[in-house]
């Protein structure tokens, strides 16, 4: 709650935050939105694959010409790594094997990283953060996104001596969204294809949205990042309001139906027959977590929570997130603090790649929110025992044999190369379940 005279005491001794940004998409415009009304910030260098599609991201967020004249812009994030003026780089791209290799080379230059690249982090993220930690950088999940924010929420309730019984996010989710494709994405939004490309949507990223995809990376991300588990089975997505959360996610031994405490799980804004819930959390974030005795279940009513019928489960939730309208907390806390904000501490959690239809052997695999395959949930130790294709690797390759839809796919079905950086460091991850 001190950021403000942190930024102050820097700014009277080593001016602003210096920062180079990895990918201007719709995350990393939205941070570079609010950088000139953020005292303490200051960009002085953005990578991307197109330098005039980064240019013009300045520009639709109203930058000044002289401030992005006063930028560098480059194809070479490694390059951007390296530069002296930049003392946290942001990882924004949404490529898992780009992200791995981004993060190695800030860690190798000394530089803090923010990794928006969820998928990256959930593909090896204990092994990156191993490293950044030996290299004496902070390698940070990034705030606005929910797994930062779940992160921060379970902290609160661990500090303040409560149990988490369940914690994660609300989606709009039914069971078909695992079948749909990039080609019938947009009525799902409430979009025509026209309408989409006008406003230059890509529908594979918005499918991973709805296939599930994102959820699963998100869910395993938080396991990870707080020693949670997921679901032995995958994630349940019960629709769920924000009344109801304490009732529906604690035990099934208290009525509930989670198989244990301490489980990631996504609630839906909708109910199975397609009605909206009623105050739904599609938007948000949440935790449940239990009253340790008595004394606590009896404060919880006085003091308003909103439990379960026992008293005992109570419920916190956040009902909106704004992205990277809230990154430059991560940013500050990584430079001014030296803390991350949410970091995968241990591999508890994965999101593997599961066929969305019938494939036949020398199919090649599209990835997340692609055309065949989807992401599940899935607890690390049980990924790893069988071998299971992580979705962050179930891009570009071939299989090698026939596969039946609603089969997870494993390492042995596909042609993968074991010398390429995203797999070593992936394997490097494997060894810390």
């Amino acid at each position: 709650m001190n950021l403000q005279s942190l930024i102050q005491a820097r700014m009277e001794i080593n001016g602003p935050v210096r920062v180079g940004l990895i990918g201007a998409g719709k995350f990393g415009s939205m941070f570079l939105n609010q950088v000139p009304t953020t005292n303490g910030l200051e960009v002085t260098a953005i990578a991307d694959l197109s330098i005039e599609r980064a240019e013009t991201a300045c520009k639709n967020v109203a930058w000044s010409d002289e401030q992005i004249s006063a930028t560098s812009f480059m194809e070479d994030a490694s390059q951007l790594c390296a530069r002296d003026d930049v003392d946290v780089v942001i990882e924004a791209t949404g490529n898992p094997a780009a992200g791995i290799k981004h993060a190695l080379a800030a860690f190798e230059q000394g530089k803090h990283i923010i990794m928006v690249n969820v998928e990256a982090d959930v593909l090896a993220g204990p092994a990156l953060a191993k490293r950044a930690k030996s290299a004496g950088v902070v390698y940070s999940m990034a705030y606005g996104d929910q797994p930062a924010l779940v992160a921060e929420m379970v902290d609160w309730a661990r500090s303040a001596g409560f149990k988490i019984t369940a914690a994660g996010k609300g989606t709009k989710y039914l069971p078909e969204y695992h079948h749909v494709t990039p080609d019938n994405v947009w009525p799902h939004y409430g979009l025509s294809g026209d309408e989409a490309k006008a406003a230059n949507m890509n529908p594979q990223m918005f499918n991973s949205f709805l296939d599930g995809t994102k959820s699963a990376i998100e869910m395993a991300a938080i396991a990870n990042a707080c020693d949670l588990s997921v679901p032995d089975n995958g994630l349940k997505f019960p629709p769920c309001g924000v009344d109801d959360l304490a009732n529906i996610l604690r035990p099934a031994a208290a009525g509930g139906i989670l198989q244990r405490p301490g489980l990631v799980e996504v609630v839906s804004s909708i109910e199975r027959d397609g009605r909206p819930v009623f105050r739904d959390l599609r938007w948000g974030v949440y935790v449940v977590f239990e009253a340790p005795n008595d004394y606590a279940a009896s404060c919880f009513k006085q003091y308003g929570l909103s439990t379960d019928t026992s008293g005992r489960y109570a419920s916190m939730y956040k009902p909106f997130h704004l992205i990277g309208l809230e990154l430059g907390i991560s940013v500050l806390n990584a430079a001014l603090r030296g803390e991350p904000t949410g970091v995968s501490k241990a591999f508890r959690g994965d999101a593997v790649a599961i066929a969305k239809q019938d494939l036949v052997k020398g199919a090649r695999l599209d990835g997340e929110g692609g055309y065949t395959v989807w992401g599940k949930a899935c607890p690390a130790q049980k990924s790893v025992d069988m071998g299971a294709l992580p979705i962050g690797l179930a891009h570009e390759v071939l299989l090698n044999k026939n596969i039946k839809a609603g089969d997870v796919i494993t390492f042995a079905d596909v042609d993968i190369d074991e010398t390429s950086l995203a797999v070593k460091i992936r394997r490097e991850a494997e060894t810390m379940v």
